[in-house]
């Protein structure tokens, strides 16, 4: 059975949402409620980020967190930091590294579990990550919910924010009853040394088109496994998504 770390990267500065982690959801942070979710998949878990007063938030939650540098480009960038650091601060070695999103705080643990079996099963999975079929046409022409398109292994051919694959000879109002489309729900796990491979690639042609990180290490070579998730994920990106969110009660335990 891999090691596995569960790590979610939380940074403070926000453009639409600053603070964002700290966000009230009946009486804990939204750091919390991702970090207490993982926890009943991941036997650790850490929350990496740049500012002391998510760090305390956690620690004095009883949760663990570490410090890491405020210049990361991306999440997966602080997940590598924050893997080499709690490896060197407890001497312990992780097989795989599953980076939680810190602003998803009703992200299911059997999402969490899902991407685990891949590894489990299949000693060769080298990153991973879930999708969902598309229920709402309306989605497959949302620049802002990413599509993926997979081979019959279930491995991502490739991701892209344009309506993939294109249905030739019928009108957009027609593709979702002519094919099966998936959307992207952006939660990643990667064998420890590929973590550490991927974070120094150079961004590719397709990445900078399309400003999608997980291009690059398709660009580069590199085998993304998914899963098939049956839940959508609900992401916290501004005051009024908490708001909708709390509305709803979709974040009440």
């Amino acid at each position: 059975m891999p090691d596995f770390l569960g790590i979610i990267p939380a940074r403070y500065a926000s453009t639409r949402f600053p603070g964002k982690p700290l966000a009230d959801i009946h009486g804990k942070p939204m750091i919390m409620r991702v970090y207490e979710r993982a926890q009943q998949s991941l036997d650790h878990v850490i929350v990496a980020t740049d500012d002391s007063r998510i760090y305390e938030a956690v620690t004095e939650a009883g949760g663990k967190a570490l410090i890491t540098s405020a210049d990361h480009p991306s999440g997966t960038d602080r997940c590598r930091e924050a893997m080499e650091l709690y490896c060197h601060k407890t001497g312990k070695n992780f097989d795989v590294v599953i980076n939680i999103q810190g602003d998803e705080p009703f992200i299911l643990p059997g999402q969490i579990d899902m991407l685990k079996k891949i590894f489990v099963k299949d000693a060769s999975a080298e990153i991973a990550t879930l999708v969902k079929v598309i229920d709402d046409p309306a989605v497959i022409f949302d620049p802002n919910k990413p599509k993926v398109i997979l081979n019959k292994k279930k491995e991502a051919l490739y991701f892209s924010r344009s309506p993939v694959p294109f249905i030739r000879g019928f009108e957009n109002n027609e593709w979702f009853e002519r094919h099966i489309f998936y959307h992207h729900i952006g939660l990643y796990a990667y064998k420890a040394d590929v973590l550490s491979e991927i974070t120094t690639l150079e961004q590719g042609l397709l990445e900078k088109a399309e400003s999608l990180e997980q291009l690059r290490w398709l660009e580069n070579g590199y085998k993304i496994k998914t899963a098939i998730t049956e839940f959508e994920t609900f992401g916290i990106d501004t005051p009024e998504d908490l708001a909708h969110a709390l509305k709803l009660k979709i974040l009440e335990d």
